[in-house]
């Protein structure tokens, strides 16, 4: 049967959803922790750029999560506690921060984490020259002032309710060493679990043990962590040994891996949320808000969600994550019309046959590729020609994040908890993960407005007005949740301890491997 016959008659994939991490399958083998051995951990994505500021890839984080250490973190329902500082003050009016710094913090060279650290890290993400990627959460920062060395006090010259959230992640939060800058890109310095030793690019990441990490020394002695984005690949390596753990079942194998009981499973929803972006500024249609609802109507997203995903997540009509309170229950998913679809492509000036667009879909998500072929076939049928052209992580990054050179595209995004984070870098003109040149003026208002109020409900209905927009004027077409997972030898103790609290990163700390 043809894939488009199979989406015609099959429903998505019922069950109930997994809601939170859940515990490995496996009983666990020993109770006492022991301490050594190397975890071989099968990573389904590629590393890119090693410095924390300047990355932007989850991939990268999700590796990087155990090298740093941010000055905030936290707790299992989002809430930000201390993590570096042992304590934090915010001023009644919301313009100090005052951190009282741990004085037990060291560094993998050896040096002793100051207010001078701090100071650095902030200064050298907020300044445009280090090119980060979260240098906009530093934008309201008017002083950094470090009265002794544990000391830091951070006064802003205007009210970001959502500054110590955008704290908490790595990528602004994170500490490093004065002066490692140059240094990061190729040899991360930080204040993690683990030291980086080695990478050899697409291929392997080594980690050992910080045996001076403040927050006690990690069980194991080493991680190697090879890239292997091809999913079967991937998995075999896990069913002959030659891997400990892999994260991203393949999804047409997560009903097999759950009923092998020689392997340990850890599932929770969700990972990520992906969506499609058409770009208005390379393609003169796109710029018709008719057209871009004809595509979204053109897609079955839970048709599209069994045939690429195998009803590994749930379709969503707000990228906002699940538990939060600005998640806009009210929005959607729009029903699949291919014939409103094509008469809005006529009424456009897009008769079919005469629109051609070209979407360029990353080989890193397998299963970015299998949309892309099935969305493919729903155009056609609505009168529109989509090619498709296969890109490695590396050159998708290149031409789609960075020179923005793509018509159609198709991404995922991990770790966008917190509202502003999300909002504010996808979709304010300034945002730093605005590759698609959206340009909204309601939308930029709405997201600036919001960084100035600090009662979270208030703040909250402001981020779902801003959903109403994306949702309205079709910016991107958001798509679904998708579920994490990861499978393990039954030797692997502590998974229930890997996954953040965000749901994407990934934490060795407390990992062990049995006898």
């Amino acid at each position: 049967m043809k894939r488009r016959d199979f989406l015609r008659t099959t429903a998505m994939a019922g069950g109930a959803m997994v809601l939170a991490k859940l515990a490995p399958t496996a009983a666990q083998a020993q109770a006492t922790p022991v301490t050594g051995g190397t975890l071989i951990w099968g990573h389904s994505e590629t590393v890119q750029n090693l410095d924390m500021h300047q990355t932007g890839t989850a991939s990268t984080g999700r590796v990087l999560q155990n090298v740093h250490a941010s000055i905030v973190t936290v707790d299992a329902n989002l809430n930000v506690i201390p993590n570096l500082a042992e304590s934090f003050e915010v001023a009644e009016d919301g313009l100090t921060y005052t951190f009282r710094l741990r004085p037990d913090v060291t560094f993998h060279n050896g040096a002793t984490m100051t207010s001078a650290d701090v100071k650095y890290s902030f200064e050298r993400c907020k300044d445009p020259a280090t090119g980060a990627v979260n240098f906009e959460v530093f934008n309201n920062v008017a002083s950094i002032e470090t009265p002794d060395p544990l000391t830091v006090v951070i006064r802003m010259s205007a009210v970001n309710a959502p500054f110590l959230s955008r704290l908490a992640e790595n990528g602004a939060g994170v500490v490093m060493p004065v002066d490692s800058g140059p240094q990061q890109g190729t040899t991360p310095i930080g204040a993690g679990p683990f030291k980086f030793v080695s990478y050899t690019p697409g291929v392997v990441v080594e980690l050992e043990r910080f045996d001076d990490y403040y927050g006690g020394p990690a069980y194991l002695d080493k991680i190697t962590i090879r890239e292997i984005s091809e999913k079967t690949t991937r998995l075999t390596g896990l069913q002959t040994g030659e891997l400990h753990m892999i994260n991203d079942i393949p999804a047409d194998r997560v009903a097999d891996v759950e009923g092998d009981d020689s392997l340990q499973v850890v599932k929770w929803f969700p990972l990520n949320w992906d969506f499609i972006n058409l770009n208005q500024v390379k393609v003169e249609a796109f710029k018709d808000q008719r057209v871009r609802l004809a595509f979204d109507l053109a897609i079955d997203k839970a048709a599209l969600l069994d045939g690429a995903l195998w009803g590994q997540g749930a379709p969503t009509a707000s990228p906002s994550y699940p538990t939060s309170a600005a998640y806009n229950t009210a929005l959607q998913p729009r029903a699949q019309d291919l014939a409103q679809a094509k008469a809005l492509l006529e009424e456009a000036g897009y008769p079919a046959g005469t629109l051609k667009v070209v979407f360029k879909a990353t080989t890193n998500y397998p299963y970015h590729i299998e949309s892309a072929q099935i969305i493919a076939e729903w155009l056609r049928e609505a009168g529109v020609e989509m090619t498709i052209e296969q890109l490695t992580w590396a050159d998708w990054l290149s031409q789609c994040w960075v020179d923005r050179d793509f018509e159609l595209s198709m991404m995922n995004f991990f770790t966008l908890w917190e509202s502003d984070f999300l909002y504010y870098s996808l979709w304010n003109t300034e945002g730093a993960f605005n590759y698609r040149s959206i340009s909204n003026p309601e939308i930029d208002r709405l997201t600036s407005e919001a960084r100035g109020i600090v009662d979270p409900a208030a703040r909250a209905e402001v981020y779902k007005q801003v959903q109403q927009i994306i949702h309205d004027e079709v910016l991107d077409i958001v798509l679904w949740f998708r579920n994490g997972t990861i499978a393990a030898q039954p030797n692997v103790m502590g998974l229930d301890t890997v996954v953040h609290p965000n749901g994407s990163n990934l934490n060795f700390h407390k990992v062990w491997l049995a006898a």
